[in-house]
């Protein structure tokens, strides 16, 4: 989870594009502090270089730090992990080349590759997990250590890491993949603040130049384990200028890949760019919190529910790229309930119907919601709740930084990314601690004990779908969130970029090719 939150988020971790002025502000207030990780930048030789302008550049280069949000993408160019996700969403080896689990299934036991090490000569090895795994749980800037209060303890013994747990939790593999345990040297992370600045990971690519929240420069890592699949030599990270620019960046080659505003799909596609929506878990919601009036009402609750547009969101915000959501998974995914699909369907008759049987007249419940900018996500919400009789004033606060987890808001928006692990995603939006869950300590009757049966259910079990389809039907009768919709994971690159494995939320660059070069 991200170190900070705001009452109104694009999601865990996640930052909206940068303008153009303000990357210009930051080259010259930055570029002191340029810091050479590496012996240079790019390679004059040319070679197959990408050059990725990113709507998410780091603004933490400690995985620790960073935590799971959506810049996890960009931080994988220099760190692997025990596992990561196949176009399937299933946990597959990484830093790991395999595991398995005691008979109690409350140990598990990774077995690492040999012969790895960190690009600055250290053994990537069961010390590296331990410390891994401690620091994150530790370290005070933590964004990761409510995802690991599974983990008892961790044992090294040469390249196995045996990590010991407080309960039976089947999750782990998935648990511990890119998003969660990015994996840096332990000499690096004796120092997180150095680390911050200069990153040391085990991944297909090492960061030879850095200008933080502006750029950073890659070169291919000949000791990933998977070198001889990655066919990239140079990466050119960016951090994305303004969303207009972007294909004009694209055409005329500045970049070769980008991340993509819905508003630019269309303009992306005219110019001949190679357009697609990359799979993923995002789930934008309006959260409420039961503990408080008028939402300690269930029909009030209930008036929202009902009161909600689901498509205008995706016509107006998406262009139609993204798609209506009621669950925080998408539709055909393991963990997508269908039992529970369209409970709550518009109808702001009898939305207005509620709040007069809870004795509220038009215009009568007023809300307040804070956001850090102009959104027309915020401006829908408003539009719908008043069409119905509920009045919602919007606050523009460029400097609301109240954090998520202070639980004192009564109304407010966000967005996720979802997690690895289904399970982890559904205790983050339902569960008594979850960060995503404004009326702690609230949680659904049932929750508690369908999320203990999933973690006791082995991945590979037949019985594994029912259980946790069933613990996201339990989780759905919470009265804390409003799902509206899924914003997708649009990005357009030239033709000279080959096409990318499909795996859900992630970037994956095995086998990807630049043409011209090779």
């Amino acid at each position: 989870m991200p170190a900070h939150h705001t009452a109104h988020r694009r999601g865990p971790g996640r930052t909206g594009p940068r303008t153009a002025a303000v990357a210009g502000a930051l080259v010259a207030l930055l570029a002191p502090a340029l810091t050479a990780c590496g012996s240079g930048t790019a390679a004059a030789g040319g070679g197959a270089t990408l050059r990725w302008t990113s709507s998410y550049f780091p603004a933490h280069w400690d995985p620790v730090v960073s935590g799971s949000g959506a810049q996890f993408r960009e931080l994988a160019l220099t760190y692997a992990s025990l596992t990561r996700t196949d176009a399937t969403g299933k946990a597959v080896p990484d830093l790991a080349r395999s595991w398995e689990y005691n008979k109690k299934g409350d140990r598990i036991t990774f077995h690492l590759r040999p012969g790895l090490k960190f690009s600055d000569g250290e053994p990537v090895d069961g010390a590296a997990v331990k410390a891994a795994v401690e620091r994150a749980q530790k370290q005070k800037n933590s964004a990761l250590f409510g995802d690991l209060t599974s983990i008892r303890s961790v044992t090294a013994k040469g390249l196995d890491a045996v990590l010991n747990l407080t309960q039976v939790d089947y999750q782990i593999p998935q648990l511990l993949g890119e998003r969660v345990l990015q994996i840096a040297s332990p000499k690096a992370a004796a120092n997180p603040a150095e680390l911050d600045r200069a990153p040391v990971g085990a991944g297909p690519f090492v960061v030879t130049q850095l200008v933080p929240g502006t750029k950073a420069v890659l070169r291919k890592n000949p000791d990933y384990w998977d070198a001889k699949n990655i066919h990239i030599d140079t990466v050119e990270l960016t951090s994305a200028p303004d969303a207009s620019t972007v294909v004009s960046g694209l055409r005329t080659g500045v970049y070769n890949f980008a991340d993509l505003a819905p508003s630019q799909a269309a303009a992306a596609r005219k110019a001949g760019l190679d357009v697609f929506s990359q799979p993923g878990f995002n789930a934008n919601n309006i959260s409420l919190n039961v503990n408080k009036a008028p939402f300690d009402d269930d029909r009030v609750v209930d008036a929202v529910r009902y009161a909600i547009n689901r498509q205008e969101f995706v016509d107006k915000l998406t262009f139609g790229y993204g798609s209506v959501t009621d669950q925080p998974f998408p539709k055909g995914y393991v963990a997508y309930d269908p039992k529970s699909a369209n409970l709550y369907p518009y109808d702001p008759a009898k939305s207005r119907k509620l709040l007069a049987e809870a004795g509220h007249k038009p215009g009568s419940v007023k809300l307040d919601l804070v956001i850090p900018a102009e959104d027309p996500q915020a401006e829908l919400v408003q539009s719908q709740l008043a069409a119905v009789g509920i009045s919602v004033r919007i606050t523009i606060d460029k400097n609301w930084a109240t954090p998520f987890f202070a639980k004192d808001l009564t109304f407010s928006l966000y967005g996720t990314t979802g997690r690895d692990s289904a399970l982890q995603t559904l205790t983050a939006h339902f569960g008594p601690d979850g960060p995503l869950n404004l009326s702690t300590p609230y949680e659904p009757a049932g929750f508690e004990a369908a999320v203990a049966k999933v973690r006791e259910t082995p991945l590979d079990s037949p019985d594994y779908t029912k259980v946790l389809q069933a613990a996201t039907r339990a989780g759905l009768r919470s009265k804390a969130l409003v799902f509206t919709y899924s914003a997708p994971n649009l990005i357009a690159k030239s033709k000279s970029v080959s096409g990318l494995p499909r795996n859900p939320a992630h970037i994956d660059w095995t086998g990807v090719t630049v043409s011209g070069t090779r």
